[in-house]
């Protein structure tokens, strides 16, 4: 008896939920697809049933995390450094590299550095200008509403994304990458300090807004 629509929609759906899991963990190249039909509970050959390769997965996995991803939603919150601080603070994890989150378009950012396949290639350029169009209309918008010390055209904007993604990139890459977990905290709060500096917030500004950002961020 051959399985019904819904059934397969449900298949899919695990096997998708599944890979969302550990590629936001791990990365494309670190996840066999024997692991991800383990996750979900499911045979190895069952998944070519659902997805033409493993490519085809991650690229799924991606378009759907990007729809469901917190940006879309904190895009929409209220124009103030402390919130723009806490979408590029605690929205890419960067306290802590452990702390359970819902996957984001970071995760390429941070797993997949390098990666040789082409097909990720493109996903990782397709999060990396998605997440610096976030920063550019959240600091456009803050510039021209007098509360960043700077003016707000576009050349100005667009370089002050790059360098808050450079400085959280980088400072994600190796805070996952180390043992020790007093020197990934340094590193983390270093590249806060950095993302303060960047959009021009003082040492008396950086402490009150990081301290108001811990007591804003979920649990």
């Amino acid at each position: 008896m051959p399985y019904s629509k819904a059934h397969k929609l449900q298949s899919k759906d695990r096997i998708l939920k599944s890979a969302t899991e550990l590629f936001s963990r791990y990365g494309f190249d670190k996840v066999s697809i024997g692991q991800i039909m383990k996750l979900a509970r499911m045979t190895h050959g069952a998944f070519y049933a659902h997805f033409e390769s493993k490519e085809a997965l991650y690229n799924a996995s991606f378009i759907e995390t990007l729809k469901r991803s917190r940006a879309g939603r904190l895009v929409k919150g209220p124009f103030s450094i402390m919130h723009l601080t806490s979408l590029v603070t605690d929205y890419l994890n960067l306290r802590d590299p452990k702390k359970p989150q819902e996957p984001g378009p970071e995760a390429i950012l941070f797993n997949d550095i390098g990666s040789d396949n082409d097909e990720i290639k493109k996903l990782y350029e397709k999060s990396y200008l998605s997440l610096k169009e976030m920063l550019e209309t959240r600091i456009t918008a803050l510039s021209k509403l007098n509360k960043l010390p700077f003016a707000a055209d576009s050349e100005t904007v667009a370089e002050k994304s790059r360098a808050i993604l450079a400085a959280l990139v980088g400072a994600v890459a190796i805070a996952k990458s180390i043992p020790h977990e007093e020197e990934q905290r340094s590193i983390l709060m270093t590249a806060q300090k950095q993302i303060f500096a960047i959009l021009g917030v003082s040492e008396h500004d950086l402490h009150d807004i990081s301290d108001q950002t811990q007591e804003c961020s979920p649990s």
